[in-house]
């Protein structure tokens, strides 16, 4: 009979790796990348779209012709539940997908209800249900990017198949870690366990960075960083430490608020190295208008003596929305008392100083 640690191990990589199949399913629609879908599913895989019902190296195909041409999408896929069964699985996911037509802004809202197997120690879908729970369709309110030649103002914007700028950076941070690698080689079980840890550390990195930002917390936000990394952000390019300072000392003083919230996580560890692309949506309201931005992180982490940080981070910019801010504290929103802020007046500090 297995032990419980080695059931425990088994779950955590179970759950790490149905993740990041579904996580590498959005970015292979939002990427027109056929072969990326694909990847997701096991071979003999089906799915019922409603518009497609039938195999799944079918509708790769379909949603990688549909998206080619497309303006720039995202398929926002929140972390899933799962209940596991040996080599099968079940999954549900909430998903936000962002789509764009002359004229025209949509947020879709819906869930994949997914069921997965492990075959030969890899998990993947096995067939795919989409459910789609509701929508929002607006008139266009995007402002298109300001021009900048500061090279510590500047920011990618997102694109479709060789055109984003995701490609040629996570091809560089790739070539930059095999190059590095000297790690003894593993066994693959022992790998599978060390790969799951190591993207628990990086999410960690991930929820840290939001958290600092949004409290504004230089010291937290730095913390992340390796000293000579760096960072292309829009609003402040620069190392990791001088961003941290930077962007905090910025938010503070022009915004009334920012949130910052990542989902569809891809990382993937080899050794001491590590990349990884994230999705995120930022709410920041200021100067009278309400701006909402959707967009990715491109990273590169390495791990030193045993602790994980930030290397590189390049924000990609993909969609934004602005209108006229219409922040209420009346109403339904009167009885909610406990309202986020910048500084020690956050509850989050007693919250997490209360463990």
């Amino acid at each position: 009979m297995p032990s419980k640690s080695s059931l425990v191990a088994e779950q955590l990589i179970a759950h790490d790796q149905i993740g990041n199949a579904l996580a590498r399913h959005s970015r292979g629609v939002d990427r027109a990348d056929a072969a990326l879908i694909i990847s997701a599913y096991h071979p003999g895989a089906s799915v019922d779209y409603g518009f497609f019902i039938g195999e799944a190296d079918a509708l790769a195909t379909v949603l990688a012709d549909a998206m080619a041409d497309a303006p720039p999408t995202l398929h926002r896929t929140a972390p899933p539940m799962i209940r596991l069964d040996g080599d099968r699985a079940v999954s549900e996911a909430y998903v936000i997908a962002y789509t764009q037509e002359p004229g025209m802004q949509r947020l879709i809202f819906g869930r994949y209800l997914d069921r997965l197997e492990r075959r030969e120690g890899a998990w993947r879908i096995v067939y795919r249900r989409y459910v789609m729970d509701g929508n929002v369709n607006r008139a266009d309110a995007s402002r298109p990017p300001a021009p900048s030649s500061a090279p510590d103002h500047f920011v990618p914007t997102g694109a479709k198949g060789s055109a984003d700028p995701a490609l040629a950076l996570l091809a560089h941070h790739h070539a930059s870690s095999l190059a590095a690698q000297g790690a003894a080689p593993m066994s693959p079980d022992t790998a599978a366990l060390d790969q799951a840890l190591s993207r628990l550390a990086i999410h960690d990195l991930v929820m840290t960075y939001c958290r600092g930002i949004d409290r504004g917390d230089a010291e937290l936000l730095a913390s992340i960083f390796w000293e000579d990394s760096t960072v292309v952000s829009g609003i402040v390019n620069a190392s990791g430490p001088a961003f941290a300072d930077g962007v905090t000392a910025y938010c503070t003083a022009n915004l009334d608020y920012c949130f910052h919230s990542v989902a569809n996580e891809w990382i993937d560890v080899k050794g001491d190295h590590g990349v990884g692309e994230h999705y995120v949506i930022a709410h920041l309201s200021a100067g009278g208008q309400d701006v909402m931005t959707g967009g990715r992180y491109l990273d590169r982490y390495e791990r030193r003596n045993g602790v994980w940080k930030i290397a590189s981070r390049t924000f990609v910019a993909d969609w934004n929305t602005a209108h006229p801010a219409s922040m209420a504290l009346d109403g339904m929103y009167e009885p909610l008392k406990t309202r986020g802020a910048f500084g020690k007046d956050d509850p989050v500090h007693a919250h997490w100083a209360s463990l």
